[in-house]
């Protein structure tokens, strides 16, 4: 992310406050302070994103260094979002995210990070504009909906899973609608379109047309060109400009 969900090896333990939360109920008061405090991160994210322009987020894995084939892919991908106009949000940690990021430096463009507060700190990469960490993963993964016009995605573990079938479960369910989900890296993403047809759509649990909110590619390109479309025609996105009207607050 990309967002920075694949957890480096070692030893680490969740943040005591997020350990407690998770565990169970608590005494009242501790669950309204709490509340408020979710509320605040929220609102965090609300202020530090609100005026980023288009964005479009890249997860993937952080275990891809330079010179990997997968890292080069991301970089170019970001390089063409931000020559179309786009800023580029990854997680801000290593691998993929940074190779995201390092593309839209290259070609001048805004390159952001959305961090996520683990046990192992995560160390920016040096490629960003901007960096807002979150605590809760549900805070964050509620950001990067309501602002990114859509997802690029590069191979990578449960984390970059976790994110792809949130997002295609909200545009199935109709929460969100025209919102381009693109998995470049066929080699490594063809055996899940596999599954997604031969297993779960022969069990009944997808549908046919379920299949289609994904499109794999292995052209950043070809990725790029279909979501630049996309947003031309919805928001009126134009080619390596931001948009031409101001957003409002809670909409796009």
């Amino acid at each position: 992310m990309s967002l920075r969900t694949d957890v480096l090896p070692g030893p680490g333990r969740p943040a005591p406050e997020e350990t407690h939360f998770l565990e169970g109920p608590a005494r009242r008061e501790v669950e309204l302070f709490r509340g408020i405090r979710i509320f605040l991160e929220f609102m965090k994210g609300f202020r530090a994103l609100h005026f980023l322009g288009p964005c479009v987020t890249v997860f993937g894995s952080a275990r891809f260094e330079e010179g990997n084939f997968y890292y080069d892919l991301a970089r170019d991908a970001g390089r063409l979002l931000a020559q179309a106009g786009f800023t580029v949000v990854t997680g801000g940690g290593p691998g993929i995210m940074e190779a995201a990021n390092r593309g839209a430096k290259d070609a001048g463009g805004l390159s952001i990070g959305c961090n996520i507060e683990l046990a192992r700190e995560q160390r920016p990469n040096p490629y960003l504009d901007k960096v807002v960490s979150f605590r809760y993963f549900f805070v964050r993964k509620v950001m990067l909906v309501k602002y990114s016009y859509a997802f690029i995605v590069m191979p990578g573990g449960f984390g970059t899973m976790d994110e792809v079938f949130e997002t295609v479960t909200l545009i199935q369910t109709a929460k969100i609608s025209d919102f381009p989900v693109v998995l470049i890296g066929s080699e490594y993403w063809l055996p899940l379109i596999e599954f997604l047809g031969d297993t779960m759509l022969t069990a009944g649990t997808i549908d046919k047309d379920d299949i289609n909110l994904l499109r794999l590619t292995d052209s950043p390109e070809e990725a790029v060109t279909y979501v630049r479309d996309i947003a031309m025609a919805k928001f009126g996105v134009t080619e390596g400009r931001r948009l031409k009207k101001r957003w409002v607050f809670g909409e796009r």
